[in-house]
Protein backbone atom coordinates (compact mmCIF):
# COMPACT_ATOMS: atom_id res chain seq x y z
CA UNK A 1 0.00 0.00 0.00
CA UNK A 2 2.71 2.54 0.71
CA UNK A 3 4.47 2.02 -2.55
CA UNK A 4 1.41 2.18 -4.60
CA UNK A 5 0.66 5.67 -2.57
CA UNK A 6 4.20 6.73 -3.25
CA UNK A 7 4.05 5.66 -7.18
CA UNK A 8 0.68 7.33 -7.63
CA UNK A 9 0.73 10.01 -4.77
CA UNK A 10 -0.10 12.87 -7.47
CA UNK A 11 -3.33 11.54 -8.50
CA UNK A 12 -4.45 9.79 -5.22
CA UNK A 13 -3.75 13.85 -3.27
CA UNK A 14 -5.66 15.14 -5.95
CA UNK A 15 -8.60 12.67 -5.90
CA UNK A 16 -8.55 13.35 -1.73
CA UNK A 17 -8.80 17.07 -2.30
CA UNK A 18 -11.20 16.99 -4.20
CA UNK A 19 -13.17 14.95 -1.79
CA UNK A 20 -12.02 16.95 0.74
CA UNK A 21 -13.08 20.39 -0.21
CA UNK A 22 -16.68 19.10 -1.55
CA UNK A 23 -17.32 19.86 1.86
CA UNK A 24 -18.98 22.87 1.32
CA UNK A 25 -21.67 21.46 -0.52
CA UNK A 26 -22.19 18.76 1.67
CA UNK A 27 -25.40 18.36 4.41
CA UNK A 28 -22.87 18.22 7.06
CA UNK A 29 -21.75 21.51 6.74
CA UNK A 30 -24.46 23.04 5.84
CA UNK A 31 -26.49 22.26 8.55
CA UNK A 32 -24.14 23.54 11.11
CA UNK A 33 -26.12 26.78 10.22
CA UNK A 34 -29.69 24.91 10.28
CA UNK A 35 -30.81 27.37 12.99
CA UNK A 36 -29.32 30.26 11.54
CA UNK A 37 -30.68 29.57 8.37
CA UNK A 38 -34.08 29.24 9.89
CA UNK A 39 -34.39 31.90 12.01
CA UNK A 40 -33.04 34.39 8.62
CA UNK A 41 -35.52 33.39 6.97
CA UNK A 42 -37.90 32.63 9.33
CA UNK A 43 -38.40 28.77 8.34
CA UNK A 44 -39.80 25.53 10.14
CA UNK A 45 -37.84 22.43 10.59
CA UNK A 46 -40.07 21.66 7.67
CA UNK A 47 -40.20 24.58 5.79
CA UNK A 48 -36.00 24.61 5.66
CA UNK A 49 -36.77 20.58 5.13
CA UNK A 50 -38.74 21.48 2.07
CA UNK A 51 -36.29 24.13 0.36
CA UNK A 52 -33.50 21.62 1.31
CA UNK A 53 -34.94 18.73 -0.94
CA UNK A 54 -36.18 21.40 -3.59
CA UNK A 55 -32.88 22.66 -4.20
CA UNK A 56 -31.29 19.31 -4.08
CA UNK A 57 -34.04 17.33 -6.02
CA UNK A 58 -33.12 19.98 -9.07
CA UNK A 59 -29.05 19.26 -8.37
CA UNK A 60 -30.13 15.49 -8.79
CA UNK A 61 -31.87 15.98 -11.81
CA UNK A 62 -29.53 18.28 -13.19
CA UNK A 63 -26.60 15.54 -12.46
CA UNK A 64 -27.07 13.04 -15.39
CA UNK A 65 -26.38 15.51 -17.91
CA UNK A 66 -23.60 17.69 -16.18
CA UNK A 67 -22.13 14.51 -15.04
CA UNK A 68 -21.21 13.74 -18.22
CA UNK A 69 -18.87 16.50 -18.44
CA UNK A 70 -15.63 14.29 -16.84
CA UNK A 71 -16.10 11.99 -20.23
CA UNK A 72 -16.03 14.93 -22.32
CA UNK A 73 -12.98 16.88 -20.73
CA UNK A 74 -10.23 15.74 -18.92
CA UNK A 75 -10.35 15.77 -14.81
CA UNK A 76 -8.40 18.78 -14.72
CA UNK A 77 -10.36 20.83 -16.35
CA UNK A 78 -13.40 19.36 -14.92
CA UNK A 79 -11.80 20.42 -11.61
CA UNK A 80 -11.83 23.86 -12.20
CA UNK A 81 -15.33 24.10 -13.84
CA UNK A 82 -16.52 22.75 -10.78
CA UNK A 83 -14.03 24.52 -8.21
CA UNK A 84 -15.65 28.07 -9.25
CA UNK A 85 -19.10 27.25 -9.74
CA UNK A 86 -18.54 25.82 -5.97
CA UNK A 87 -16.79 29.13 -4.95
CA UNK A 88 -19.50 31.31 -6.49
CA UNK A 89 -22.37 29.38 -4.83
CA UNK A 90 -20.08 29.94 -1.49
CA UNK A 91 -19.94 33.76 -1.68
CA UNK A 92 -23.57 34.24 -2.28
CA UNK A 93 -24.62 32.61 0.93
CA UNK A 94 -22.60 35.68 2.30
CA UNK A 95 -25.21 38.07 0.75
CA UNK A 96 -28.68 36.09 -0.08
CA UNK A 97 -31.95 37.75 1.88
CA UNK A 98 -34.65 35.64 -0.06
CA UNK A 99 -36.03 32.05 0.03
CA UNK A 100 -36.01 31.76 -4.02
CA UNK A 101 -32.53 32.92 -3.93
CA UNK A 102 -31.24 30.41 -1.08
CA UNK A 103 -33.25 27.62 -2.88
CA UNK A 104 -30.58 28.83 -5.98
CA UNK A 105 -27.79 28.83 -3.45
CA UNK A 106 -28.10 25.22 -2.10
CA UNK A 107 -28.78 23.88 -5.68
CA UNK A 108 -25.42 25.34 -6.97
CA UNK A 109 -24.27 23.95 -3.25
CA UNK A 110 -25.58 20.86 -3.64
CA UNK A 111 -25.26 20.35 -7.66
CA UNK A 112 -21.17 21.25 -7.57
CA UNK A 113 -20.42 20.57 -4.02
CA UNK A 114 -21.88 16.92 -3.07
CA UNK A 115 -21.98 16.25 -7.09
CA UNK A 116 -19.60 16.79 -8.94
CA UNK A 117 -16.52 16.96 -6.58
CA UNK A 118 -16.64 13.94 -5.37
CA UNK A 119 -18.29 12.74 -8.93
CA UNK A 120 -15.13 14.17 -10.62
CA UNK A 121 -12.65 12.05 -7.88
CA UNK A 122 -14.40 8.98 -7.85
CA UNK A 123 -15.02 8.42 -11.57
CA UNK A 124 -11.24 9.20 -12.18
CA UNK A 125 -10.24 6.61 -9.44
CA UNK A 126 -12.20 4.31 -11.45
CA UNK A 127 -11.01 4.78 -14.47
CA UNK A 128 -7.49 5.55 -13.78
CA UNK A 129 -7.19 2.03 -12.09
CA UNK A 130 -7.83 -1.49 -12.70
CA UNK A 131 -5.94 -3.57 -10.10
CA UNK A 132 -6.00 -1.29 -7.68
CA UNK A 133 -9.27 0.13 -8.03
CA UNK A 134 -10.57 -0.62 -4.74
CA UNK A 135 -7.13 1.01 -2.91
CA UNK A 136 -7.44 3.99 -5.18
CA UNK A 137 -11.27 4.70 -4.53
CA UNK A 138 -10.99 4.55 -0.56
CA UNK A 139 -7.96 6.53 -0.43
CA UNK A 140 -9.70 9.63 -2.48
CA UNK A 141 -13.02 8.78 -0.19
CA UNK A 142 -10.45 9.13 3.26
CA UNK A 143 -11.14 13.06 2.07
CA UNK A 144 -14.74 13.27 2.97
CA UNK A 145 -14.16 11.74 6.27
CA UNK A 146 -11.15 14.41 7.22
CA UNK A 147 -13.38 17.11 5.96
CA UNK A 148 -16.25 15.44 8.40
CA UNK A 149 -13.91 15.57 11.10
CA UNK A 150 -12.24 18.71 10.82
CA UNK A 151 -14.64 21.31 8.92
CA UNK A 152 -17.79 21.28 11.64
CA UNK A 153 -15.73 22.09 14.63
CA UNK A 154 -12.98 24.76 12.50
CA UNK A 155 -16.37 26.79 10.86
CA UNK A 156 -17.65 26.69 14.18
CA UNK A 157 -14.88 28.21 15.98
CA UNK A 158 -14.43 30.70 12.85
CA UNK A 159 -17.95 32.08 13.04
CA UNK A 160 -18.01 32.34 16.40
CA UNK A 161 -15.27 35.35 15.34
CA UNK A 162 -16.95 36.42 12.73
CA UNK A 163 -20.37 35.45 12.20
CA UNK A 164 -21.92 32.47 10.04
CA UNK A 165 -22.45 34.07 6.74
CA UNK A 166 -18.79 35.76 6.79
CA UNK A 167 -17.68 31.81 7.65
CA UNK A 168 -19.01 31.01 4.01
CA UNK A 169 -16.53 33.89 2.42
CA UNK A 170 -13.87 31.46 4.27
CA UNK A 171 -14.66 29.03 1.82
CA UNK A 172 -15.17 30.56 -1.30
CA UNK A 173 -11.48 31.98 -0.18
CA UNK A 174 -10.14 28.42 0.17
CA UNK A 175 -11.75 27.47 -2.60
CA UNK A 176 -10.09 29.61 -5.05
CA UNK A 177 -7.00 30.07 -3.51
CA UNK A 178 -6.24 26.90 -2.43
CA UNK A 179 -8.52 24.30 -4.35
CA UNK A 180 -8.30 25.40 -7.33
CA UNK A 181 -4.71 25.78 -7.88
CA UNK A 182 -3.64 22.83 -6.04
CA UNK A 183 -5.84 20.09 -7.39
CA UNK A 184 -5.43 21.37 -10.93
CA UNK A 185 -1.89 21.04 -10.58
CA UNK A 186 -1.86 17.57 -9.44
CA UNK A 187 -4.68 16.46 -12.04
CA UNK A 188 -3.14 18.11 -15.40
CA UNK A 189 -2.18 14.87 -16.63
CA UNK A 190 -4.01 11.83 -16.75
CA UNK A 191 -3.11 8.68 -15.54
CA UNK A 192 -2.31 5.93 -17.62
CA UNK A 193 -2.58 2.57 -15.27
CA UNK A 194 0.97 1.12 -14.85
CA UNK A 195 2.98 1.00 -11.35
CA UNK A 196 2.42 -1.13 -8.89
CA UNK A 197 0.29 -4.22 -9.20
CA UNK A 198 -0.78 -2.52 -12.88
CA UNK A 199 0.48 -4.30 -15.72
CA UNK A 200 0.88 -3.26 -19.39
CA UNK A 201 -2.03 -5.57 -19.93
CA UNK A 202 -4.04 -3.47 -16.87
CA UNK A 203 -5.51 -0.67 -19.48
CA UNK A 204 -7.36 -3.30 -21.87
CA UNK A 205 -8.42 -4.94 -18.26
CA UNK A 206 -10.22 -1.52 -17.84
CA UNK A 207 -12.23 -2.69 -20.96
CA UNK A 208 -13.00 -6.21 -20.18
CA UNK A 209 -16.35 -7.34 -20.94
CA UNK A 210 -19.78 -5.54 -21.77
CA UNK A 211 -19.21 -1.18 -21.74
CA UNK A 212 -22.84 -0.29 -20.86
CA UNK A 213 -24.14 3.00 -21.59
CA UNK A 214 -26.30 5.35 -19.58
CA UNK A 215 -28.99 4.27 -21.91
CA UNK A 216 -28.90 0.09 -20.98
CA UNK A 217 -28.34 0.94 -17.60
CA UNK A 218 -31.09 2.48 -17.15
CA UNK A 219 -33.12 -0.40 -18.73
CA UNK A 220 -31.33 -2.92 -16.20
CA UNK A 221 -33.48 -4.08 -13.83
CA UNK A 222 -30.25 -5.64 -11.54
CA UNK A 223 -29.44 -1.41 -11.42
CA UNK A 224 -32.94 -0.15 -9.87
CA UNK A 225 -32.51 -3.58 -7.06
CA UNK A 226 -28.97 -2.23 -5.97
CA UNK A 227 -30.11 0.93 -5.92
CA UNK A 228 -32.97 0.28 -3.15
CA UNK A 229 -30.00 -0.56 -0.83
CA UNK A 230 -27.31 1.39 -2.43
CA UNK A 231 -29.50 5.06 -1.98
CA UNK A 232 -30.37 3.93 1.82
CA UNK A 233 -26.93 5.73 3.04
CA UNK A 234 -27.63 9.20 1.31
CA UNK A 235 -31.29 9.20 2.30
CA UNK A 236 -30.28 8.21 6.26
CA UNK A 237 -27.08 10.13 6.51
CA UNK A 238 -28.57 13.33 5.07
CA UNK A 239 -31.44 13.18 7.54
CA UNK A 240 -29.15 12.71 10.14
CA UNK A 241 -27.18 15.37 9.50
CA UNK A 242 -29.73 18.04 8.32
CA UNK A 243 -31.87 17.28 11.84
CA UNK A 244 -28.73 17.16 13.95
CA UNK A 245 -29.68 20.29 16.68
CA UNK A 246 -33.15 18.73 16.91
CA UNK A 247 -31.50 15.65 18.18
CA UNK A 248 -29.36 17.29 20.90
CA UNK A 249 -32.18 19.51 22.25
CA UNK A 250 -34.42 16.50 22.06
CA UNK A 251 -32.13 14.38 23.61
CA UNK A 252 -30.19 17.02 26.01
CA UNK A 253 -27.14 16.67 24.68
CA UNK A 254 -23.84 18.53 25.13
CA UNK A 255 -23.04 19.96 21.82
CA UNK A 256 -19.59 19.71 22.39
CA UNK A 257 -19.83 15.97 22.99
CA UNK A 258 -21.78 15.59 20.10
CA UNK A 259 -19.58 17.41 17.97
CA UNK A 260 -16.78 15.39 19.14
CA UNK A 261 -18.13 11.86 18.16
CA UNK A 262 -17.33 13.13 14.46
CA UNK A 263 -13.88 12.41 15.08
CA UNK A 264 -14.55 9.20 15.77
CA UNK A 265 -16.85 8.55 12.73
CA UNK A 266 -14.03 9.86 10.92
CA UNK A 267 -11.81 7.53 11.91
CA UNK A 268 -13.66 4.64 11.58
CA UNK A 269 -14.74 5.81 8.24
CA UNK A 270 -11.24 6.15 7.58
CA UNK A 271 -9.79 2.94 8.73
CA UNK A 272 -13.18 0.62 7.28
CA UNK A 273 -12.47 2.39 3.96
CA UNK A 274 -8.53 1.62 3.53
CA UNK A 275 -9.55 -2.16 4.62
CA UNK A 276 -12.31 -2.70 2.48
CA UNK A 277 -10.66 -0.95 -0.63
CA UNK A 278 -7.91 -3.97 0.34
CA UNK A 279 -11.12 -6.42 0.40
CA UNK A 280 -12.15 -4.78 -3.10
CA UNK A 281 -9.08 -5.85 -5.09
CA UNK A 282 -8.87 -9.39 -3.30
CA UNK A 283 -12.76 -10.24 -4.30
CA UNK A 284 -14.94 -7.61 -5.61
CA UNK A 285 -17.43 -5.09 -4.87
CA UNK A 286 -19.81 -6.84 -6.25
CA UNK A 287 -19.28 -10.08 -3.75
CA UNK A 288 -18.79 -7.19 -0.61
CA UNK A 289 -22.29 -5.76 -1.67
CA UNK A 290 -24.19 -7.43 1.03
CA UNK A 291 -22.40 -6.65 4.22
CA UNK A 292 -22.68 -2.28 3.93
CA UNK A 293 -26.20 -1.84 4.94
CA UNK A 294 -25.97 -4.26 8.65
CA UNK A 295 -24.20 -1.10 10.58
CA UNK A 296 -26.26 1.77 9.26
CA UNK A 297 -29.25 -0.43 10.20
CA UNK A 298 -28.33 -1.22 13.48
CA UNK A 299 -26.88 2.58 13.98
CA UNK A 300 -30.43 3.75 12.95
CA UNK A 301 -31.75 1.21 16.16
CA UNK A 302 -29.24 2.31 18.18
CA UNK A 303 -30.43 6.27 17.72
CA UNK A 304 -34.05 5.49 17.36
CA UNK A 305 -34.25 3.42 20.93
CA UNK A 306 -31.33 5.26 23.15
CA UNK A 307 -30.71 8.97 24.35
CA UNK A 308 -27.75 8.82 26.30
CA UNK A 309 -24.37 10.32 24.97
CA UNK A 310 -23.01 7.07 25.25
CA UNK A 311 -25.64 6.30 22.49
CA UNK A 312 -23.85 9.11 20.79
CA UNK A 313 -20.43 7.40 20.11
CA UNK A 314 -22.37 3.99 19.79
CA UNK A 315 -24.31 5.55 16.50
CA UNK A 316 -21.11 7.54 15.36
CA UNK A 317 -18.95 4.31 14.54
CA UNK A 318 -22.00 1.99 13.42
CA UNK A 319 -22.17 5.02 11.08
CA UNK A 320 -18.52 5.35 10.37
CA UNK A 321 -18.03 1.73 9.51
CA UNK A 322 -21.03 1.72 7.23
CA UNK A 323 -19.94 4.53 5.76
CA UNK A 324 -16.59 3.33 5.08
CA UNK A 325 -17.67 0.06 3.24
CA UNK A 326 -20.47 1.91 1.20
CA UNK A 327 -17.95 4.95 -0.26
CA UNK A 328 -15.09 2.23 -1.46
CA UNK A 329 -17.85 0.14 -2.53
CA UNK A 330 -19.92 2.15 -4.48
CA UNK A 331 -16.74 3.67 -6.06
CA UNK A 332 -15.64 0.39 -7.63
CA UNK A 333 -19.21 -1.54 -8.05
CA UNK A 334 -20.71 0.36 -11.16
CA UNK A 335 -17.44 0.35 -13.20
CA UNK A 336 -16.85 -3.85 -11.92
CA UNK A 337 -20.91 -3.63 -13.44
CA UNK A 338 -20.58 -1.79 -16.29
CA UNK A 339 -17.70 -1.24 -17.62
CA UNK A 340 -15.69 1.82 -17.96
CA UNK A 341 -15.95 3.14 -21.41
CA UNK A 342 -18.95 5.58 -20.18
CA UNK A 343 -18.38 5.49 -16.31
CA UNK A 344 -18.96 9.65 -15.93
CA UNK A 345 -22.62 9.24 -17.71
CA UNK A 346 -23.22 5.77 -15.45
CA UNK A 347 -21.98 7.14 -12.02
CA UNK A 348 -23.79 10.50 -12.78
CA UNK A 349 -27.03 8.61 -13.10
CA UNK A 350 -26.27 6.87 -9.65
CA UNK A 351 -25.07 9.90 -7.93
CA UNK A 352 -28.21 11.85 -9.53
CA UNK A 353 -30.41 9.20 -7.58
CA UNK A 354 -28.26 9.23 -4.88
CA UNK A 355 -28.85 13.49 -4.64
CA UNK A 356 -32.35 12.62 -5.19
CA UNK A 357 -32.33 10.32 -1.64
CA UNK A 358 -30.29 12.75 0.00
CA UNK A 359 -32.97 15.34 -0.97
CA UNK A 360 -35.81 13.44 -0.02
CA UNK A 361 -34.74 12.50 3.32
CA UNK A 362 -34.22 16.27 5.30
CA UNK A 363 -38.11 16.95 3.36
CA UNK A 364 -39.53 13.96 4.43
CA UNK A 365 -38.58 13.50 7.63
CA UNK A 366 -38.93 17.29 8.50
CA UNK A 367 -42.51 16.84 7.34
CA UNK A 368 -42.96 13.70 9.90
CA UNK A 369 -41.71 15.72 12.33
CA UNK A 370 -44.06 18.65 12.05
CA UNK A 371 -46.79 16.43 11.77
CA UNK A 372 -45.87 15.11 15.35
CA UNK A 373 -43.41 12.06 14.52
CA UNK A 374 -40.31 12.07 16.27
CA UNK A 375 -37.09 11.51 14.17
CA UNK A 376 -36.23 8.51 16.45
CA UNK A 377 -39.60 6.67 16.07
CA UNK A 378 -38.76 7.24 12.60
CA UNK A 379 -35.41 6.10 12.74
CA UNK A 380 -36.29 2.73 14.14
CA UNK A 381 -38.79 1.65 11.12
CA UNK A 382 -35.73 2.83 8.92
CA UNK A 383 -33.66 0.64 10.57
CA UNK A 384 -35.79 -2.53 9.85
CA UNK A 385 -35.71 -1.23 6.39
CA UNK A 386 -31.69 -1.63 6.10
CA UNK A 387 -32.12 -4.92 7.82
CA UNK A 388 -34.56 -6.33 5.49
CA UNK A 389 -32.86 -5.06 2.11
CA UNK A 390 -29.58 -6.60 3.44
CA UNK A 391 -31.53 -10.10 2.45
CA UNK A 392 -32.08 -8.43 -1.61
CA UNK A 393 -28.31 -7.83 -1.40
CA UNK A 394 -27.38 -10.98 -1.09
CA UNK A 395 -29.55 -12.15 -3.98
CA UNK A 396 -28.24 -9.13 -6.07
CA UNK A 397 -24.72 -10.07 -5.43
CA UNK A 398 -25.37 -13.59 -6.58
CA UNK A 399 -26.72 -12.72 -9.92
CA UNK A 400 -24.49 -9.84 -10.59
CA UNK A 401 -21.15 -12.45 -10.12
CA UNK A 402 -23.00 -14.79 -12.10
CA UNK A 403 -23.64 -12.41 -15.12
CA UNK A 404 -20.14 -10.43 -14.72
CA UNK A 405 -18.63 -14.09 -15.10
CA UNK A 406 -20.40 -14.75 -18.12
CA UNK A 407 -19.57 -11.14 -19.66
CA UNK A 408 -15.98 -11.52 -19.15
CA UNK A 409 -16.12 -15.10 -20.66
CA UNK A 410 -17.69 -13.69 -23.94
CA UNK A 411 -15.26 -10.93 -24.36
CA UNK A 412 -12.61 -13.47 -24.35
CA UNK A 413 -14.06 -16.08 -26.45
CA UNK A 414 -14.51 -13.23 -28.67
CA UNK A 415 -11.20 -11.62 -28.96
CA UNK A 416 -9.71 -15.30 -29.07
Amino acid sequence: MILFIKQNLRWLLGGFLLTFFSAFGQTFFISIWGSEIRAAFDLSHGGFGTVYMVATLASALCLPLVGRLVDVTTVSICAAIVIVILALASFAMVYIQTIPFLVATIFLLRMFGQGMMGHTAITAMGRWYAWNRGKAVSIATVGHQVSEAVMPSLFVLIAAYIGWRMSWLVAAALLVFVALPVIVFLMRVDRTPKGVGDSPESEEQLEVGRQWTQTEVLRDPLFWVVCAGVLSPAFIGTSIWFHQDYLIELNGWRPEVYYSSFALMALTTVCTSLLVGLAVDRWSAIQLLPIFLVPLGSACLVLGNFSSETAIYVTMFLIGTSYGVSSTLFGAIWPETYGVRHLGGVRSIAMALMVFASAAGPGVTGVLIDLGTSFPEQLVYIGLYCLLCTLLMFYTSRVLHMRRKADISSAQVASG
